[in-house]
Order: structure tokens, then C-alpha cells, then sequence
């Protein structure tokens, strides 16, 4: 911890207190949650970024979306569009956010959406004449105004919520005790030969309720990358001259899968929208080197200067165990709520 983080740690008090008085106001009926007449699946996390949401809703939109008709809904963080926004041929990254933007390209058999208000943004997806069955919440942990009926708790393996602090000093959105709301916690980035013994230790840790599931994933990556025209493998891949390039959080792993010791990894903030200016700095740095990114990035990348020798890497979320409980759990949900309609 920086001595910045330290100094603020009064700050943090007073954020932990403000933000734990706005439950209380939202668990006791005194401020308003609102419920929908179908399946609502809520995938969040407690600390700021870099937990794996982006793959973790793929998952549920793989399970999901052949059997039922299936929207997400985001914030879409640093789009540049307000309000209501639903997907549709002339979208792009800037107005739905990179995130949405990629379930977009990557899912032609569901809804895409974004709103900053949930509330309307279901309100609004359900006056469709074509409606969705499902509602995938993206990044809506905290987003109290909507009560899901159900919720999917991410986090990480290396910055796990039970050994964090609350912002500025920490990372954390809200008290550790907001674990509670969850149906599921999934610790996400976990090493793949990660035993048994340590999901015990942590599971210890966590020191879950009896009735919440836990589950442990890995991030998966696929074995080429993509450029618009044409596949590499990454076995290829990890012994040619190339520029790295992320602007996502936590960006190590990745860098660390493909990296050879001389290349250049390149490294943006999070949802970073790139300049023209640095555009061209980035083209003059790999000459005629290719430039490997997230696809999350390359969503934003694709059709510029960069274009003609820029691939992506895509990735996945995979259970180390118990994947078929977990599909259980959340088709078990899905199938009583659709009942119940």
C-alpha cells in the first residue's frame, strides 16, 4: 500500500460508513429496489475492476442463449452515448463501451443494452415486441435500485475482497459484508493447478454462509490469435518480434502468456479510447511488427491505423471443478423463475 492510500485511510472510513447506511436504507424498504416478472441474473463484484466480468457473462450467455431469449444490460462505462442505447447494425465501441460492444460482435442471438439507470434500462427492453427472456446484468453488483434474483459475486485469486480495505484506501466499493447479497461467489484468475487444499484454505477464508455456492475459474485462452483476415497460432505467436498491447486491468497475465524477452508490452488505463496521436506513436514503435491486444481492446482498434497488422487474443472462463453444478444452479434459477411467470 502507497503512503497516498494510507494518508486517505480516514477517507475510507467515511466511505465504508456512507456506503453501509445506503444498504441499510435499501435492505429495510426505506429506499426502493425493483423487481421484474422474469430471470434477472446480477454478475458483479465488490472491488473496483479487473474480476473478470467480461468472461464470466459470455458463460452465462453460452449456456443460456440457445435455449432462451437473452439481453444483457451494462452501464457501457465511457461510451459516448447517454441513456438508453439498444445494440443494433450501426453501433460501435464509442457508443455502447468496449464491453458491450464485444458481446454485440461476438452474439448475434441475443440483445445487447445499455443504460446507467438499470431500472429503465429493463423497463425499456421489456417493451420490445420482441422481449427477452433473461437479463444478464452486467457490472450491477451495487446497483441496488434493481433487486436481481440472483447474484453472482466475482473475485480475483490474487486481491481477494476478504483482504481488502474500502476505496481510496483499498479497492472496495462497498464492506466486505455486501458478500452477503450473493447466490454465488466465484473466485476468478485462479491458477489452473490450483489444489485442493488451497480452495480449502480459501473457502476458510471466506467464511461463506451455508446456503452461498462457491466456485473457482481460470482464465483460458485460446490457442491462436485474430486479426481480420487471418488466424496465428500462439505457439507461432510467442517466438515472433511483436508489439504487446492492453489497456485493460491487470494486464499481466496476459502480457505474461504471449511475451518473448525483448518484446515491448504496451500498457493504456482501462477502457483507455485511443488518440489518433497515440495511434501513430504506436505504429511507429512496431514498424512491421504485428501488435497483439485483448479483444476487448481490439474492439475499439479495429478500423484504424493500426488495422493491417493488429490481432487479438480471446479468452474464456473455465471452472477448475463443479462446472456442471454451477450450470445447474443457474438453469435450476432460470427454469423457476420462467415457471413462475
Amino acid at each position: 500500500m502507497n503512503l497516498l492510500r494510507k494518508i486517505l485511510f480516514p477517507f475510507a472510513i467515511l466511505y465504508g460508513f456512507i456506503t453501509s447506511i445506503r444498504n441499510l436504507l435499501f435492505d429495510t424498504g426505506i429506499l426502493k429496489s425493483y423487481s421484474f416478472d422474469l430471470p434477472v441474473i446480477a454478475v458483479g463484484n465488490l472491488s473496483v475492476g479487473g474480476t473478470g466480468k467480461t468472461p464470466q457473462i459470455e458463460y452465462l450467455i453460452r449456456l443460456l442463449s440457445d435455449k432462451y431469449k437473452v439481453a444483457t444490460l451494462s452501464r457501457g462505462y465511457k461510451r459516448q452515448s447517454e441513456g438508453f442505447v439498444l445494440a443494433n447494425s450501426t453501433s460501435d465501441a464509442l457508443e455502447l463501451g468496449d464491453e458491450p460492444f464485444q458481446f454485440y460482435q461476438k452474439f448475434k442471438n441475443i440483445q445487447v443494452a445499455v443504460d446507467a439507470n438499470r431500472k429503465n434500462g429493463i423497463v425499456q427492453l421489456l417493451s420490445n415486441s420482441d422481449s427477452p427472456e433473461i437479463i444478464l446484468l452486467d457490472d450491477a453488483f451495487q446497483h441496488r435500485k434493481v433487486k436481481a434474483g440472483f447474484y453472482i459475486m466475482l473475485t480475483a485469486y490474487g486481491d481477494l475482497y476478504c483482504n481488502d480495505l474500502m476505496l481510496p484506501t483499498g479497492n472496495l466499493r462497498e464492506s466486505r459484508s455486501g458478500v452477503q447479497r450473493a447466490n454465488i461467489v466465484i473466485v476468478t484468475k485462479c491458477p489452473s493447478n490450483l489444489s485442493l487444499e488451497d480452495r480449502k484454505n480459501i473457502k476458510k477464508h471466506l467464511d461463506l454462509s451455508p446456503d452461498q455456492s462457491l466456485f473457482f475459474t481460470f482464465i483460458e485462452y485460446e490457442d491462436v490469435v485474430y486479426s481480420e483476415e487471418k488466424t496465428v497460432k500462439v505457439s507461432e505467436v510467442r517466438s515472433m518480434d511483436k508489439i504487446l498491447l492492453a489497456g485493460i486491468a491487470k494486464p499481466e497475465s496476459f502480457f505474461a502468456h504471449l511475451k518473448k524477452g525483448d518484446d515491448e508490452c504496451l500498457t493504456f488505463p482501462d477502457h483507455h479510447h485511443f488518440s489518433e496521436s497515440e495511434l501513430q506513436e504506436i505504429k511507429k514503435k512496431a514498424g512491421d511488427k504485428i501488435i497483439v491486444t485483448t479483444e476487448k481492446d481490439y474492439v475499439r482498434l479495429k478500423g484504424s491505423v493500426l488495422s493491417e497488422q493488429l490481432y487479438f487474443l480471446p479468452i474464456k472462463s473455465s471452472f477448475l471443478s463443479d462446472g456442471d453444478n454451477f450450470d445447474k444452479n443457474i438453469l435450476n434459477y432460470v427454469g423457476q423463475s420462467a415457471r413462475n411467470r
